[in-house]
């Protein structure tokens, strides 16, 4: 007897095993069920999630830690809506990542039919490629596309959508092989100048970013700053490119205001830029001057920006590039400078988490934290004020040990990025870092990792306020603030209430034995922390009287 031909579902999920999907995200519609049945028959296990967006951020953060795309699932209109946030943070962070969508008919689509959008024009800005299925024999080579196009260069989202009578149609296509990805190596007259700029420049500071993270270069920046007393400075997407108790590490750049660091680049005359992308820190920012020579390393050219325009740019796989540098790179002398700047820091980060108060101060909840947390574990931040001290005070000391979405900067990012940080890292404590704003954005995702058994806490930073928003307000306005205040549910009851371990802290003295006894549960825990936010314009003030002296 003749076997059945499959359908059009049925092929790209092969095609999905294909590419070595093991886990998808996200909510069956109507428009896909034909798809979800092709899913149940697979090796693919499929986790439904209470919101799309969720299941984007929980695909968004699968492909940063793997390198490999995640997939997530909505069905048309609404469900294909609230993907948007999570798809356009993968996009803009770098994140490979590949969004699926059901679609009605293609013989609905010329009337005016329910729940209808232009799902490829809808995508299409914040996406690499948008493409929708319109006839079967076609699968293999869309579904191929999508996730070489979200893996390779820059990595980001790719989207697919797929008709409803598409789907159910018999398809003669099979998937498609995966193509070997191959090394580029740099120009040899490149590398060559590089190391003539290195060798020459009198104050060079290395600039390291995601790219330098997703490149895997961390060994290789660590070894060009040691071997030539270079300092590094890492963008907040690049926390623990370098470790933080390596001599030269001189942390993070980026919160709005100038700190220590920017002291570094008003003194360069060379900046070293290793996967330094525009998106997540811009020139401005960390001070680019037209009299300062540039040095892109990057496994692509760069960004086109007035305030950006390398001198040299060595384009190719980056560890490569780096090592081949350091044949004809030679420096003897330590960056003086640099390094009594890293003892100032040191000192003052410490006397700032000496304090017993409760609400607790930022600094002391992440040193308390921290002390908990091993090297290799994982922090994952919301986006907030929090977000501004975790860049400054939480010390890392290896890649992706600290996930900040800061390319889209999107609240909401933390529970369902900690979920698929979890979820791939059994055997790692994670930890979800968020404002009380930004808990609320999908909180329900918990009730997603106590049915898929995947225990990892929540950290809430309760100020009943959008703290960032609240900060730059009173930065801007006199210390003013307006339509930035809220009130709280019990978030101990309301995690109790989703069978997760609720905490609340009342004593800085409590905050280290709760994270460690919620880190031993088998359930999502949630402890809330009040937090003592007078410290944001504290901060301000502090770093604004620091900045004016450097420069006296």
């Amino acid at each position: 007897m003749q076997e059945k031909q499959k359908t059009t579902a049925q092929v790209l999920v092969d095609c999905l095993e294909a590419e070595g999907v093991d886990v998808m995200f996200g909510i069956p519609g109507e428009e896909t069920l034909d798809l979800m049945f092709a899913i149940r028959d697979s090796h693919i296990r499929f986790i439904p999630v209470r919101h799309e967006q969720g299941a984007a951020f929980m695909a968004d953060v699968y492909g940063r830690l793997t390198g490999r795309a995640g997939v997530c699932l909505s069905t048309l209109g609404p469900g294909a809506t609230n993907l948007v946030t999570g798809v356009a943070d993968a996009y803009l962070d770098g994140a490979p990542l590949v969004a699926i969508t059901g679609q009605v008919g293609t013989d609905r689509m010329q009337l005016t039919s329910h729940q209808y959008l232009d799902l490829t024009a809808m995508f299409e800005p914040i996406t690499k490629r948008s493409k929708q299925i319109i006839r079967p024999d076609t699968v293999g080579e869309i579904v191929r596309l999508a996730f070489k196009h979200a893996e390779k260069g820059k990595p980001g989202a790719t989207h697919i959508d797929l008709p409803q009578n598409i789907a159910k149609m018999p398809a003669d296509a099979v998937p498609l092989k995966r193509q070997q990805l191959h090394d580029l190596y740099a120009d040899p007259t490149h590398i060559a100048a590089a190391g003539h700029l290195i060798s020459e420049a009198k104050n060079p500071v290395i600039l390291a970013g995601a790219g330098a993270v997703r490149g895997h270069s961390a060994a290789a920046v660590t070894e060009l700053a040691d071997r030539l007393h270079i300092p590094v400075v890492n963008t907040m997407m690049a926390k623990g490119i370098i470790p933080l108790d390596d001599k030269y590490s001189l942390w993070t750049i980026g919160i709005p205001q100038k700190d220590y660091v920017n002291q570094l680049f008003d003194r360069a005359d060379l900046v070293i830029a290793i996967g330094y992308d525009i998106v997540e820190c811009a020139p401005a920012k960390w001070g680019a001057r037209p009299d300062m020579t540039i040095l892109h390393i990057d496994n692509a050219p760069a960004d086109v920006n007035k305030r950006y325009q390398p001198a040299v740019e060595v384009v190719g796989d980056i560890s490569e590039s780096i090592y081949e540098i350091l044949r004809c790179a030679h420096r003897d002398s330590e960056p003086e400078f640099a390094l009594r700047l890293r003892e100032t820091m040191v000192a003052e980060h410490a006397a700032m988490a000496d304090d017993d108060s409760c609400p607790m101060k930022p600094a002391r909840i992440l040193a308390d934290v921290r002390k908990v947390m091993g090297r290799e574990d994982i922090l994952v931040s919301d986006v907030g004020a929090h977000k501004m001290w975790i860049a400054r005070h939480y010390d890392c000391y290896a890649p992706n040990t600290c996930l900040i979405s800061n390319g889209f900067a999107s609240m909401g990012f933390s529970i369902p990025g900690a979920f698929a940080a979890k979820l791939l890292n059994p055997d790692k404590k994670v930890l979800a870092v968020c404002g009380d704003g930004g808990f609320l954005m999908n909180s329900q995702e918990l009730e997603t990792a106590v049915r898929e058994k995947v225990p990892f806490v929540t950290l809430i930073w309760e100020d009943s306020s959008y703290g960032l928003i609240k900060w730059k307000e009173q930065e801007q306005f006199g210390g003013e603030h307006c339509y930035v205040d809220f009130t709280n549910p019990d978030f101990k009851l309301l995690a109790e209430a989703m069978h997760c371990k609720g905490y609340r802290v009342e004593k800085a003295s409590d905050l280290i034995p709760t994270l460690e006894e919620a880190f031993r549960q088998t359930v999502p825990s949630v402890i809330v922390v009040p937090v003592d936010y007078s410290e944001n314009m504290k901060l301000s003030a502090h770093l604004k009287e620091v900045y004016q002296q450097s420069g006296d």
